[in-house]
């Protein structure tokens, strides 16, 4: 079912589905106001949208992490009320940044409840060549903090080629960028102890994460303001 506005609308049960979670803890999180109240529709049926699976998604991100629940509303009341959906994914890569490379075993049954979604063979398949999914026999091995993403990739409607080529651009960019903001540290701090360059680096951390993210999204905004005004342009003087 969808809204006027064409944004998917979801039942509590179809909610609770798409973030494999329980109908139960979904109406305790809408108790504790981490999820904001349903659209109440016909026959005083609520519907649930988009921004309902980015904070359900944001709580799961927070809670591997190991926040308690009362820490998780107390980050959650800090957020501005009328984040999109796009607005919350982004808070929600920046926690999971701090995730440490985590492997999992699991089984098809956890694979699926993880993804929040039905996994089929085309998708393992497309999962495993972002090498996100890895299949071992009856079980699969994961990278826990990039699956929610690479489950999203799923509906993108891009070629997989294109997918793979713009993770190939990031990982070099980013590597590159990470490098040469190493050595900027390295030749700053060249003389001190060990354990003040660890102290540095921890407090540089997310400085520098906030940066590059803020200064991603400025930039990529620039550009695509800049390829749709030239698509208007080339349209109007044809």
């Amino acid at each position: 079912m969808t809204t006027d506005t064409g944004e998917p609308s979801l039942t509590i049960d179809e909610l609770a589905a798409r973030a494999g979670i329980t109908v139960r803890t979904v109406r305790f999180y809408g108790t504790k106001g981490l999820i904001p109240p349903p659209v109440i529709g016909a026959r005083r049926v609520g519907h649930y949208g988009q921004r309902h699976l980015a904070r359900l998604a944001l709580i799961e991100e927070l809670q591997h992490q190991g926040m308690t629940l009362a820490a998780i509303e107390r980050y959650m009341e800090q957020l501005p009320a009328d984040l999109s959906d796009h607005d919350l994914a982004i808070h929600r890569a920046v926690v999971a940044s701090w995730a440490p490379d985590t492997v999992e075993t699991v089984t098809a049954d956890e694979l699926r409840r993880r993804a929040g979604r039905a996994i089929g063979g085309d998708d393992v398949e497309r999962l495993a060549a972002m090498g996100v999914v890895r299949p071992d026999g009856d079980v699969y091995r994961i990278d826990a903090g990039l699956l929610r993403l690479a489950v999203q990739l799923l509906d993108v409607p891009l070629s997989q080629d294109s997918i793979l080529a713009a993770r190939k651009v990031l990982v070099a960019h980013s590597r590159a960028a990470a490098h040469e903001l190493s050595q900027l540290l390295r030749g700053e701090v060249a003389e001190r102890a060990e354990e003040d360059v660890k102290s540095l680096s921890a407090h540089m951390e997310p400085l520098v994460l906030q940066a590059l993210l803020t200064t991603f999204q400025r930039s990529l905004k620039e550009e695509v303001r800049k390829w749709l005004s030239g698509g208007s342009e080339e349209g109007r003087s044809a």
